[in-house]
């Protein structure tokens, strides 16, 4: 591919992902995944199937307990084995099997919100989309809390016909949540959720309408998932971290109990597609018409820090809303400035009360308010400003301060998350601000013998203008695994996200039902999932590519205020930042054109990226002969976007693009460029005309590099424009 300053850079942050377990010598048993070639015929029985599984195991000693963890039928052939190191390598050596490897363990990527996009209570898309009625969303998650109020089957039809999932929570499961199973190891019974994450991301992307729905008062409405009237099923996968035998066990149950979407709030950083299980439990989801959204990490704002790359998983980014619970610190000088907290105390004096900065000391771990750092600082009825970082959470932060008799924190960011803020339920009053901020508060304190502050808590604030904004954790692109695929696809809502919680959680509201507010790419993933149920009961035969296509290519280029997207640094937002731009469903229902793509078209494509037959055989669960394959350059894929790599002295390169007609049967579409710095565009032709609905056109674009150009990549849009439709596709160009 080249060296690249982009990729020079993006390599600098990835690291290797977790094995599950680590070997304590040559007889330590560890789970390792086992994937085999095909075999001939198919098993009539998955009894027939697993006895053919168990038929490579090693023999197992009386009294020892059974190898085998998960025997896999539908996503991939294969399954996951308690297995020594030696055992594993013997087994490579096995006529049939194509790959042993040990179990990965993946992370987590951790009411307003429909209201923030559009969607309002029988009028427009939710409307016409029936609110999701009939459709299945499958969340692969820590468990989910039966009874809660989110999960009321209230308005609710039953489940269709073709639902063959199971429920073992006894009386827990209704005609919302059908289904509700544990793949954790060891664990048995229902799957309950200690965590709290499977029941907030469940309830984001399908819960029901609940009325008086809040986070200690603030944020008061009426809750609802992006797919009210969807069912909803559970597949517990995370314990102590999300094993890669469950993840791939629990896919391989959704997609024969029949879901319609797929939504996976954890990712395990980048690698090949034919060793990620994520990647490979999608492909046949695919395959099978089961739409797959995943979030795309928080390892951001660093480039290259992204997760779920596959082209046929919809990877999505996170934003915040205009939607804040505002804790503005005022200064002795008067100034004031934006700033946020979850805890509002309605009897935190308002005069001013004496500030220092906790590092004063010239002591790092102060700096941060470490544990234990502030016994020796005099904090005592003060107000505290503490930095940000020192792999301290920001609640702890706080914790220190209070334990040392501080009356209140600011917590200011690190350069690096810069103007990306949010509403956590500190443990004193506090408020959470940006760098610049910061950095003028501290100017403040070094200009003055007294300085003084306080914090005015002002509750919910909505209309916030550069809503959207990316936030600084959302994990960026490039792809490291296909740098012809742009990637992330989409941003959605993130941050300070409410949503359903387990009873077990404080609640100070006086209601019946319990909230929680929480961020990170695991809240857009659910958005999004919820948004695909939406377009599924409106489109029931749009493919997943066509579904996708139609988000990305309707999706919001500019903020409530009209203009662009800025990110963390409070600057415009970059393409490997917020892909297409941000998710308009209301849009997304009617796209005019889309890009489709077939999972067969996926294999010149996988052929393209240097796979060998075997490799792409594992993804496509067939035999490949890619020498008899028309292979095509990763760009040439039917996707919705192009990023196209430039040589300095490569000449020009020509890509095809085919769009599917799914508006007005007699329509036709000009088009506009806005052309990246640094690249000559061409487009044909000039217009593309259609006489009827889902016809097909085929149009090209050439890309040609200018001189002396000095940029690691640029970025710009591909527009189709009709009467009707504006049919947005973006375009970077990576230089090499």
């Amino acid at each position: 591919m080249g060296a690249i300053c982009l990729v020079t850079l993006v390599f600098m942050f990835i690291v290797p992902l977790a094995v599950a377990s680590k070997e304590n010598g040559k007889n330590s048993l560890s789970t390792y995944i086992v994937h085999l070639n095909k075999p001939k015929g198919v098993f009539a029985q998955a009894v027939d199937l697993d006895g053919w599984y168990r038929s490579f195991l090693p023999v197992t000693i009386p009294g020892q307990r059974t190898r085998m963890v998960f025997s896999y039928r539908n996503v991939v052939t294969g399954f996951a084995a308690k297995l020594t190191a030696e055992e594993a390598e013997a087994m490579k050596r096995k006529e049939g099997i194509k790959s042993v490897w040990p179990e990965k363990v993946y992370s987590l990527h951790t009411t307003h919100s429909p209201d923030f996009m559009g969607l309002q209570q029988n009028l427009g898309f939710w409307n016409q989309s029936n609110y999701g009625r009939g459709v299945i969303i499958g969340v692969l998650d820590t468990g989910i809390t039966p009874g809660h109020p989110s999960f009321s089957d209230e308005g609710m039809p039953p489940p269709p016909a073709k639902w063959k999932g199971k429920c073992v929570f006894e009386g827990g499961c209704n005609n919302k949540l059908i289904g509700a199973r544990s793949f954790v190891e060891g664990e048995v019974g229902p799957p309950a959720d200690e965590e709290g994450h499977g029941t907030h991301t469940a309830s984001t992307a399908g819960g029901n309408f609940v009325k008086g729905a809040n986070v200690f008062g603030n944020a008061n409405g009426t809750a609802s998932g992006m797919a009210p009237l969807a069912h909803l099923a559970m597949y517990k996968v995370c314990g102590a971290g999300c094993s890669e035998s469950a993840i791939l066990a629990a896919m391989d149950a959704a997609v024969e109990d029949g879901v319609d979407v797929l939504s996976l709030s954890l990712g395990g950083g980048s690698i090949p597609f034919y060793m990620d299980s994520i990647a490979l439990g999608a492909f046949t989801a695919i395959q099978k018409g089961v739409f797959v959204s995943c979030s795309a990490g928080n390892e951001g704002p660093s480039y290259g820090t992204l997760s779920n790359e596959a082209p046929w998983i919809l990877t999505v980014g996170a934003s915040t809303t205009d939607r804040s619970i505002a804790a503005v610190p005022k200064l002795g000088n008067g100034l004031t400035f934006d700033g946020e907290s979850l805890y509002q105390p309605n009897d935190f004096p308002s005069t001013l009360l004496p500030l220092v900065y906790s590092g004063a000391n010239g002591k790092a771990a102060s700096a941060f308010c470490a544990p234990g750092s502030l016994k020796d600082v005099d904090v005592k009825g003060k107000v505290v400003l503490c930095e940000r970082g020192g792999d301290i959470g920001r609640i702890d932060k706080g914790q220190e301060v209070k334990d040392n008799g501080g009356a209140a924190m600011i917590l200011m960011n690190d350069k690096l998350n810069g103007f990306s803020t949010i509403a956590d339920p500190h443990v004193l009053p506090a408020t959470h601000v940006g760098y610049e901020t910061g950095l003028s508060i501290q100017k403040y304190i070094n200009s003055i013998m007294n300085p003084t502050a306080t914090i005015i808590f002002k509750g919910t604030v909505l209309g916030k203008q550069t809503a959207p904004e990316v936030t600084s954790f959302s994990s960026r692109g490039p792809s490291l695994q296909s740098f012809g695929i742009l990637k992330p696809d989409i941003i959605g809502p993130g941050v300070s996200i409410l949503a359903a919680w387990p009873v077990s959680v404080e609640n100070k509201t006086n209601t019946n039902s319990t909230f929680n507010m929480i961020s990170g790419t695991s809240m857009s993933c659910p958005h999004l999932s919820g948004i695909a149920a939406l377009l599924k009961s409106s489109h029931p035969d749009w493919s997943p590519a066509a579904i996708k296509s139609a988000i990305m290519t309707t999706a919001s280029l500019v903020n409530l205020g009209g203009n662009t997207i800025v990110d963390e640094t409070n600057t415009t937002a970059d393409i490997f930042a917020n892909g297409a731009g941000h998710v308009n469903p209301s849009k997304a229902n009617d796209p005019g054109l889309i890009y489709d793509i077939q999972p067969d078209d996926y294999i010149p494509y996988l052929c393209g990226l240097n796979y060998t037959d075997e490799e792409v055989g594992t993804i496509v669960q067939q035999t490949v002969n890619c020498s008899s394959e028309s292979i095509i350059a990763e760009a040439e894929l039917n996707y919705p976007s192009f990023s196209i790599l430039l040589a300095e002295s490569g000449g020009s390169q020509t890509y095809t693009r085919t769009v599917t007609n799914v508006g007005p049967a007699s329509s036709s579409y000009t088009y506009e460029v806005f052309v990246p710095t640094g690249v000559d565009v061409s487009v044909k032709p000039e217009e593309i005309v259609f006489t009827e609905v889902n016809q097909k056109q085929t149009y090209s674009v050439t890309f040609s590099r200018q001189k002396n150009i000095s940029l690691p990549f640029s970025q710009g849009l591909l527009k189709w424009v009709s009467a009707q439709h504006d049919v947005n596709t973006p375009i970077v160009a990576i230089f090499e």
